[in-house]
């Protein structure tokens, strides 16, 4: 494996095989499988569960790890391209990104959507024009229209949670947060619902709808795989017989990049919280799922993330999980 950038480059078989491995490392573990190679990890971008779970699996496969992030060791870095350097920033990513790639035998990269162009940011321009400095194996640790990473762990614990792969029914929902957020979780999320077969239901309020190359990318995922997909306004109506509600807040596509407007268009939805009348209509042992982080009483109620039907923590988890059988696969003896 040289590249882990969408599921969307895999076959079903080969997402299959990374799953199986995924649950076989969790139970026999590998501790030398990577004796010797490291991962260079840049984050443009911060986090928490990316940083600590990619530094965990390569320590349990016995390799090592290194993190660059402007925000801790750098003096400003540039990624503008064409720009006179006379400014604060120190470097430019055009530098950075190669000679941090060529001190490990493969890079993790994180680099947030810009959000001042939808189409740019659907492209994922910035990502790809850093993948084109390099040569070495690279993982897109979340970029503005992919996080294969997080897509990867969510299927693990659908999987283990036993919803079935191909009559389960998925509901991403919209969620209030007072911020304007990137589209990756989301537009990836509900393309691994639907390549998973399951009928995915997009439930948003008027103005959030997600692009229309999201959803018909999904719409393909589901045809080939015996799901389904579709969008509406209707809390009841969506979360009818639901298996799993995955919550997630994003930015309005109507008024993207301009944030005045999106936040204006978010006034009034508060009540888009998870809590349980949420679950009125749902099958009784409907599950809550959330990438993390999460803000408690915005996106969802304390008794709902505390409770019985939440599985983030079992969620988290597997991304360490997940993210072993990639670098297995992309740094192990076989690969």
């Amino acid at each position: 494996m040289r590249a882990f950038n969408s599921l969307a480059d895999f076959s079903d078989d080969e997402i299959s095989t990374l799953l199986e491995l995924a649950s076989r490392l969790d139970r026999k573990p590998e501790p030398q499988a990577l004796s010797g190679k490291v991962l260079a990890l840049l984050f443009l971008n911060p986090s928490l569960r990316t940083l600590a779970s990619f530094q965990a699996a390569m320590l349990r496969l016995g390799g090592g790890s290194f993190v660059i992030s402007p925000d801790m060791s750098i003096h400003g870095l540039e990624t503008r391209p064409g720009i006179v350097m006379d400014g604060a920033a120190a470097e430019h990513i055009a530098e950075a990104v190669p000679v941090i790639a060529s001190y490990g035998d493969a890079i993790g990269i994180r680099a947030f959507a810009e959000r001042r162009s939808l189409d740019a940011d659907l492209a994922d321009i910035e990502f790809m024009s850093m993948i084109r400095l390099i040569e070495t194996p690279y993982i897109n640790m979340e970029s503005a229209i992919n996080h294969p990473c997080q897509n990867l762990a969510d299927w693990k614990t659908l999987d283990d949670l036993g919803v079935p792969a191909n009559s389960g029914k998925f509901v991403l929902s919209w969620a209030y947060h007072p911020m304007a957020l990137p589209l990756a979780v989301p537009a990836s999320t509900l393309y691994m619902a639907a390549r998973r077969g399951m009928d995915v239901t997009v439930l948003r309020p008027e103005g959030f709808a997600l692009p229309e190359s999201v959803m018909q990318s999904a719409r393909e995922a589901a045809g080939a795989s015996g799901g389904s997909v579709r969008e509406t306004e209707d809390r009841g109506d969506a979360m009818q017989g639901a298996n799993i509600i995955y919550a997630k807040s994003w930015s309005s596509t109507v008024h993207y990049g301009n944030k005045l407007k999106d936040h204006e268009l978010r006034r009034g939805l508060e009540d888009w919280c998870i809590d349980e009348p949420w679950f009125d209509t749902a099958a009784k042992d409907c599950r809550f799922m959330h990438c993390l982080p999460v803000r408690r009483g915005v996106v969802v109620t304390e008794r709902i993330l505390d409770g019985p039907r939440s599985v983030v923590i079992h969620e988290a988890r597997n991304r360490m999980l997940a993210q072993m059988a990639v670098l297995h696969q992309m740094l192990g003896p076989e690969s």
